[in-house]
């Protein structure tokens, strides 16, 4: 089936996340940036405030216990906050060579501190046709039911969607859900996989 709909996430394929050596610094059981993430998509309180379900207070509490930090729950969220520095170059640009006859989504763990930053603040907010953000939908990654509701709200078929993450336990979590789905870290990795789908219009290609 030919590609009807684009899903991007967003940290790290579209906007800059900085506070990743920061928070491995804090740690007093160091990981590397792999072994973060797969702990941070598993953790009870980065799933629940990423799911609208907790306050910001009860998530960095939850966070400094969870991770073993070596700062206080105030102290993580305010660095927290600054996680999102602004989008990655040429992001933008990928966005507008997308062609029009594809749809394209957001599907992002996020939550209420980040949302309206990179909606708004960073600009993003325009050039999707649909946005399914954790914290709003109560859906998270890499949980099968997250891609289900996508694909139904969007009345397309798996094989109809192309996902983009740069997380590996997303992108083999929408592969089972039969999604076409590629690892792109940052908008060049992106922009050479859409185009080579055929997806961007002759002058982004």
């Amino acid at each position: 089936m030919a590609i009807r709909c684009i899903v991007f996430d967003i940290g790290g394929v579209l906007v800059e996340l900085k506070g990743i050596a920061t928070m491995l610094g804090w740690m007093r059981n160091p990981s590397d940036e792999a072994g973060l993430w797969r702990a941070w998509l598993g953790s009870p309180a980065v799933r629940d405030y990423e799911r609208g379900r907790i306050d910001a207070g009860e998530f960095a509490a939850g966070v400094v216990e969870d991770f073993g930090l070596s700062v206080t729950p105030e102290q993580f969220l305010a660095g927290f906050a600054d996680w999102p520095s602004g989008p990655l170059p040429g992001a933008h640009e990928l966005l507008r060579d997308v062609r029009t006859d594809v749809m394209r989504a957001t599907l992002s763990n996020s939550n209420a501190l980040h949302w309206s930053r990179i909606m708004h603040e960073m600009a993003f907010e325009s050039y999707f046709d649909h946005h399914f953000a954790s914290h709003l939908i109560d859906r998270i990654k890499p949980d099968h039911d997250v891609f289900a509701h996508v694909i139904q709200a969007l009345g397309v078929r798996p094989d109809e969607m192309l996902f983009v993450d740069d997380n590996a336990i997303n992108i083999d979590a929408a592969r089972r859900c039969g999604l076409t789905a590629y690892r792109c870290a940052g908008p060049g990795e992106a922009r050479a996989r859409l185009a080579a789908a055929g997806l961007l219009t002759s002058s982004g290609a």
